[in-house]
């Protein structure tokens, strides 16, 4: 949990500071959404090959090694000023645009935590562990004012205090590193299941991972950074500015993780998904068509209080439809949707803010994400996990 609050805090500093730093560079908002795509694409790809191979290797292992990479990520981000030298580095990084975590981490610690609870209590312990990026996420969101009062208080410019703001980033992932050097080389029960590839599951894996594809993609249009570069373009809000107001979306997201909980059990974990993030989606569609900052804020919050519902019933759902062997395979398999998914439409999206000032990207975003809850509803509303089951008998 404490290093997932570590990379948390990472993620929402720098899913804020990105496009401010791309720009002060002299990217245009086209240039961003490629590096946004890059960043996405290449933590697919990364994501994909560690749920290939996480049966050879401890995972132990893989997140020390994940945790390096974001260490040296940060720093060549610092350093490395030039577009295509930057696009290198954001493919074959840890960086995170998004306001959820889309990291090779993931997967990782999805299978670790899995393994340490009884069916009635994983959706709580993801919730739990849900909560603690979104609070922590929602801290650094608020600190990405921290550049503009360094550079008031010390006279640095602009530039230099984004950079030492990633550095900061490099900083935590040596700190994750610590962490995770401190975890068995072996899951913690010993009686639980060898990892291994998918077998038994692999039809509903694919068919949960198409689901999810389609809801990433959709996500992409609107991930944090581009989100943010929307709002600093049509409004002319401040860094700080911005970064209160995903602060304070984080803290909604944060707490909707405990009342999904709560929710899942009544309704159970498929409904859960599909009926608190619809209403969301609506949300997206109408924000483009507000007159003010003020009714944009307003839908803002009222999306990050139900949009984020779905994220601790989701992955207990996919860790409870798999058998045990195959969770680690299972989360990468259906986590890279979340990155590979939406790596094409950061891209669009900013082709899409090049050329006009109105929010067509979170109007394909919303009608995308209807769609996709319509889908998993059909198709997976007879599919119950196993407390789900027990509790019908």
């Amino acid at each position: 949990m404490t290093s997932r609050g570590l990379r948390a805090f990472g993620d929402g500093l720098v899913s804020l500071l990105l496009p401010a730093y791309l720009a002060t560079l002299g990217f245009n908002a086209f240039k961003i959404g490629v590096l946004t795509t890059a960043t996405l694409a290449g933590s697919a790809a990364l994501t994909l090959t560690v749920g290939f191979v996480a049966h050879h290797f401890s995972r132990r292992s893989l997140l020390i090694a994940a945790a390096v990479l974001m260490a040296v990520t940060g720093i060549a981000f610092a350093l490395v000023q030039d577009f295509w030298p930057l696009l290198l580095v954001a493919f074959i990084g840890t960086l995170n645009p998004s306001s959820g975590d889309v990291s090779v981490f993931l997967p990782l610690e999805h299978a670790q935590l899995a393994h340490s609870v009884t069916d009635r209590d994983r959706t709580a312990l993801f919730a739990r562990y849900s909560l603690v990026g979104s609070l922590i996420g929602a801290v650094g969101a608020l600190a990405a004012g921290a550049p503009d009062l360094l550079r008031q208080i010390v006279g640095l410019d602009i530039k230099q205090a984004l950079q030492i703001a990633f550095l900061l980033y490099a900083f935590l992932g040596v700190g994750a590193l610590l962490l995770y050097r401190k975890l068995p080389d072996e899951p913690l029960d010993a009686s639980a299941a060898p990892a291994e590839p998918l077998r038994k599951s692999r039809t509903i894996v694919l068919t949960l991972a198409a689901l999810f594809s389609l809801d990433a993609f959709a996500g992409g249009f609107v991930v944090q950074s581009l989100l943010a570069l929307w709002l600093f373009q049509q409004y002319g809000l401040s860094l700080a500015a911005t970064g209160a107001i995903f602060f304070l979306t984080g803290i909604l997201s944060a707490g909707s993780y405990l009342v999904a909980v709560q929710i899942s059990k009544r309704i159970g974990l498929v409904n859960t998904m599909v009926f608190t993030h619809l209403p969301s989606s609506l949300c997206l569609l109408l924000i483009p068509f507000m007159p003010s900052l003020g009714p944009v804020i307003v839908l803002l919050l009222i999306r990050s209080a139900l949009s984020q519902m779905d994220v601790p019933t989701r992955t207990s759902y996919v860790m409870a439809v798999v058998t045990p062997g195959e969770r680690a395979a299972a989360a990468s398999v259906t986590a890279v949707p979340r990155s590979l998914a939406a790596a094409a439409s950061p891209m669009l999206a900013g082709s899409l803010l090049a050329m006009s000032g109105f929010g067509w990207p979170l109007l394909i975003a919303g009608a995308l994400k209807i769609v996709y809850d319509i889908l998993l509803l059909a198709m997976f509303r007879k599919v119950r996990p196993p407390e789900e089951r027990r509790e019908g008998q």
